[in-house]
C-alpha cells in the first residue's frame, strides 16, 4: 500500500528540506547561548523544547503561514552532551492525519522514488538510502543515509493535530554515530510529548 501524496502531508516534508539545508549551512556545532526555555509556535499551537543539554535557536526559528521550523543545539554551558543540531519541522492543522495510513504505508512512501526525493536535503531521491524504517509507539522512524549530509535519523509523529518531524545531525567535523543520533532523536520525541 503506498500512502497518498496528500495536500496535508507534503508540504510539511517539504518545508523539511528546504530549511533543513539552511540550518545545517548556518549551524556550528559548539555551545551557543542558545534558549532554555520552551519555544511557543503558532499561537501556541505547540511547544518546542529539547531533551536535557539542547536548547532552542530563537535566531533560527521559522514561523511561515501555519507551519514551522525550529533548531536547536547543544546548551551553553552542556559540554558533557554531545554536540549536534536537532531539527523540528512543524506542519499545518490536521496534518498528523498522515500517520493513520500506519507503519507498512509509511515505509512504501518513504522507500518510494517520490518519498526519498522529500527527505532529500536537496530533493534528488537518488542522494537518499533509507537503511531502517520502524514504528516506536505513535513515531515512525527512519535512520537515512544523505550522501549531502550522511548518516542520520528522523521521526514522523502527530502532535496537537500536526504532522512534525525531527531530525537529528551531526556535520562532516563532528559526525553523530548512529547510536547516538537514535538515542538523542528517542529524548527528543520523549521531551516534544512532555511540553505537549
Amino acid at each position: 500500500m503506498r500512502l497518498p501524496a496528500s495536500r496535508s502531508f507534503r508540504p510539511a516534508l517539504r518545508g523539511i528540506s528546504l530549511v533543513a539545508v539552511l540550518g545545517l549551512s548556518a549551524c556550528q556545532l559548539t555551545a551557543v547561548p542558545l534558549s532554555r526555555q520552551p519555544a511557543s509556535l503558532l499561537g501556541g499551537a505547540i511547544a518546542i523544547t529539547g531533551p536535557r543539554g539542547y536548547c532552542v535557536d530563537p535566531a533560527a526559528t521559522r514561523e511561515q503561514g501555519d507551519t514551522a521550523v525550529v533548531l536547536m543545539g547543544r546548551c551553553k554551558f552542556a559540554l558533557a552532551v554531545e554536540p549536534a543540531l536537532l531539527t523540528v519541522s512543524i506542519g499545518p492543522v490536521a496534518s498528523a492525519g498522515a500517520m493513520a495510513a500506519g507503519g507498512e504505508a509509511l515505509t512504501a512512501y518513504f522507500t518510494s522514488t517520490d518519498g526519498r526525493a522529500a527527505l532529500s536535503r536537496i530533493g534528488r531521491a537518488g542522494d537518499v538510502t533509507v537503511l531502517e524504517a520502524l514504528m516506536a509507539d505513535d513515531a515512525y522512524l527512519l535512520h537515512l543515509k544523505d550522501r549531502v549530509v550522511g548518516d542520520y535519523w528522523r521521526a514522523v509523529v502527530g502532535l496537537n493535530g500536526r504532522l512534525v518531524t525531527i531530525s537529528a545531525n551531526g556535520t562532516q567535523d563532528a559526525p553523530l554515530a548512529p547510536a547516538s543520533g537514535r538515542t538523542l532523536l528517542d529524548a527528543t520525541l520523549a521531551a516534544l510529548r512532555r511540553a505537549n
